[in-house]
């Protein structure tokens, strides 16, 4: 949907100076999920020496991935003391039965109490779906007790889906969280710049959106990685962002990764009451350590505001 992002506000040098800042910045990292493809996590020693207990971690699922590989990787995230979200992408399941066989093991072996649905990178579906909405519209989530489901976001809009579509997807998700109880979210894909963010999330709450809403954050990574990934994922203004302004965000990424995003978007949190941005949702681009390190080091408040905009760390990474 158009967003107009001329007219969204970004932190000021004024914000820069006020210490309430800095509260914020911690209260809209705080409570973070992360992601891992179960080919990373199988490169994971032990994902304790990384992140804190409880931490949610979503588990990509690319084509041509298997489900089985987001079970067992489901599995020892929980073991390790960690909330497992199994991305479900709608294009890459075959049909209702492994939908509701996948639900059954994922719960049973592994606890899941929360998934994030997608559409998929597929242009075609493999099966009976061609949508989250078709996915969600089954009734299993409920019948396996899931309730906690996120959705996906699109500040950028979408190279493959109409803004008018994307609107009325929005519309269909409220009504069915309305009417069946379901704790639905918004998480998005990430972005370089606060603005389109701060344009969409105003948009779609002018638009009636209830849901609410996690922003994707870049984390640390190398513009090669970040390439890398983008095309993976198949993210068209992103990835046309990395193109565009590799310098940009070489800058944004060398040492602290996203300060100024994450203080812009903070701001716009703590001064519009009608925000609907709740948390982040870091995306480590293979760099999970780091990115993990400079988060919990946010969190804790090891940073100090800069005011000429962002922050910088008050220490070393490890």
């Amino acid at each position: 949907m158009s967003t107009g992002t001329s007219q969204a506000a970004v932190a000021t040098t004024d914000d820069f100076a006020d210490p309430r800042l800095k509260d914020a910045i911690r209260s809209f990292v705080t409570g973070y999920s992360v992601e891992v493809t179960p080919q990373g996590a199988a490169k994971v020693e032990d994902f304790r020496t990384l992140l804190r207990p409880g931490t949610s971690i979503y588990i990509t699922f690319l084509p041509g991935s298997e489900l089985a590989d987001t079970i067992s990787t489901a599995k020892r995230l929980r073991r390790e003391g960690f909330n497992p979200v199994p991305h479900l992408a709608a294009r890459s399941m075959y049909g209702k039965n492994i939908l509701d066989e996948g639900l059954a093991r994922l719960v049973g072996e592994a606890g899941v109490t929360e998934v994030l649905c997608i559409g998929g990178a597929l242009k075609a579906p493999a099966g009976e779906f061609s949508d989250t909405m078709q996915m969600l519209a089954t009734g299993l989530f409920d019948k396996h007790g899931i309730r906690r489901i996120g959705v996906a976001g699109h500040p950028e809009g979408s190279p493959d889906i109409p803004e008018a579509a994307i609107l009325e997807a929005l519309k269909w998700k409220n009504a069915f969280a309305a009417r069946t109880g379901a704790e639905l979210y918004i998480a998005t894909q990430f972005c370089f710049e606060a603005a389109p963010i701060i344009a969409w999330d105003t948009a779609i709450q002018a638009a009636g959106n209830r849901l609410p809403v996690r922003i994707g954050i870049p984390g640390v990574a190398t513009i090669k990685t970040l390439v890398a990934y983008a095309k993976s994922c198949g993210i068209g203004p992103s990835m046309a962002f990395v193109s565009k302004q590799a310098r940009n965000i070489a800058k944004l990424m060398s040492l602290s990764a996203p300060d100024r995003l994450i203080a812009d978007i903070a701001a716009y949190r703590r001064s519009d009451p009608k925000c609907g941005i709740v948390g982040c949702h870091m995306f480590p681009f293979g760099g999970l350590k780091k990115t993990a390190a400079w988060t919990h080091a946010v969190v804790d408040g090891n940073f100090v505001l800069n005011p000429k905009g962002g922050f910088r760390l008050t220490a070393d990474l490890a």
